[in-house]
């Protein structure tokens, strides 16, 4: 059986499903029904400094936008770090560490860009016995308008300064939560490691206004006629947490910076593509908003099963196999050929495909042959664009077929070239006939 237990960093867990830091980490009582339910690890919500707590609004903090069938695509929020008094955080911390000591336990922190509250903080976390800190420079609402959160994430000398401070003064792993509210996630990463960051994770909520309400005119959620951008997360931001944690994997400064995968994770096989792409864990938490903490049983299950069928025997056979495979548009094969296939046996004719090319792509779908009601892919004007596939709702019905080397594209009738041939040396390329020259 595959053995799902991770060493993250040097902090340990049964396995690599993490609670990420937000309302489902916000207490003991949580934390504890998480670990009897599977979770290998938790990061607390957000700690702030002694003194007065944060305030949190008091009537809605969540938005969503949700598919046809009322699935939860993706949840925005308002609210803020944790509300509860810092000596409160510490001591149900330390009690639930040492009832559970197999689990991660990692504090998340957030406290204004001065040294010495840093220095404060650090010592009181320490003492908990926490395994590590992730520090929170990822917050997008309420915290950044104060000079926290991503208003310190979206600045890399800040980055560097802080993971600098925390490294002196304390002597946990230290990752780093990046915020996704940035044009170059390399860039706040590089001054990460520069710092001495033990770990990235990534990515934190996405600025985000998910509706209005057209009767009264405010964003949602609505606070008594008024509405705040929030933080967006869910299945919806996978797609954008897997590319950005892709460019870390790959880039030169920051290959190998072990990275916490965050963003959408709802089943096992997202938690897999996360890993593949070069994350050594995953955090969660729209998911187990949605459905419950015992979510992790079947991530669990479905990890280990896939990993059992494809014979992975640990984590390290996954972490970063896809990593390679990930290159720039430039350096992708021009003399790959690939063609839609309609399978007659599963279409059902609802025509979708036909529409979708017919009106938005390239007219390579038949809907009338011989006077019936057909849908057939016409190979010399399908450029292998997969519209079809993605539009078709019978899984499996429309397949892309490559064409092996030396066969005949029927839409340009020359023969397909074994040659790998990219745009970098594409006689169109203006760079490449300059260089020539």
């Amino acid at each position: 059986m595959a053995d799902l237990r991770s060493n993250f960093v040097g902090i340990r867990s049964p396995n690599p499903f993490w609670l990420a830091s937000a309302p489902p980490t916000d207490k003991a009582y949580n934390v504890e029904r998480a670990f009897k339910a599977g979770w290998g690890g938790v990061v607390w919500k957000t700690l702030g400094s002694e003194g007065p707590p944060v305030v949190n609004v008091n009537g809605p903090r969540y938005g969503a936008i949700w598919g046809a069938d009322r699935r939860l695509l993706g949840l925005n929020n308002i609210e803020l770090i944790t509300d509860r008094d810092l000596q409160t955080n510490l001591r149900e911390m330390k009690q639930v560490k040492m009832n559970w000591p197999d689990r991660a336990l990692v504090a998340s922190i957030m406290v204004p860009c001065v040294e010495e509250e840093w220095k404060a903080i650090l010592p009181l976390v320490e003492e908990t016995g926490a395994d590590g800190i992730e520090l929170n420079f990822g917050c997008p609402h309420g915290m950044s308008e104060r000079g926290m959160g991503a208003a310190v994430g979206q600045v890399p000398e800040y980055i560097e300064m802080v993971v600098r401070w925390c490294k002196q003064y304390t002597r946990m792993p230290v990752i780093t939560k990046l915020t996704p509210n940035i044009t170059d996630i390399r860039k706040p990463a590089r001054a990460a490691k520069a710092g001495g960051t033990d770990a990235v994770s990534l990515i934190n909520t996405i600025n985000s206004i998910t509706s209005v309400n057209l009767d009264t005119f405010s964003p949602e959620p609505s606070i008594d006629g008024k509405g705040s951008h929030g933080g967006y997360c869910g299945p919806a931001v996978k797609p954008i947490a897997l590319n950005m944690v892709a460019e870390i994997a790959r880039d030169a400064e920051t290959y190998g910076l072990p990275i916490s995968g965050i963003g959408g994770v709802t089943t096992w096989r997202d938690a897999a593509e996360f890993m593949a792409l070069g994350a050594g864990n995953v955090q969660v938490c729209t998911a187990a908003m949605t459905y419950g903490f015992k979510i992790v049983q079947e991530m669990i299950a479905g990890l280990e099963n896939w990993m059992d069928e494809k014979g992975h025997r640990s984590l390290s056979d996954i972490v970063g196999r896809a990593t390679p495979n990930v290159t720039d548009w430039q350096y992708l094969n021009l003399n790959y050929v690939a063609k839609a296939h309609i399978d007659q046996e599963l279409c059902i004719k609802c025509g979708r495909c036909h529409i979708a090319c017919e009106d938005t792509s390239h007219q390579a779908i038949t809907s009338m042959v011989d006077g019936v009601r057909h849908f057939e892919v016409m190979e010399d004007e399908c450029v292998g664009c997969n519209l079809c596939v993605n539009v078709c709702p019978v899984e499996g019905c429309i397949t892309m077929q490559p064409l092996h080397a030396g066969e005949i594209d029927e839409r340009t009738g020359q023969p397909v070239s074994p040659v790998y041939a990219n745009w970098t040396t594409h006689p169109n390329n203006p760079m490449a006939r300059t260089a020539a020259e």
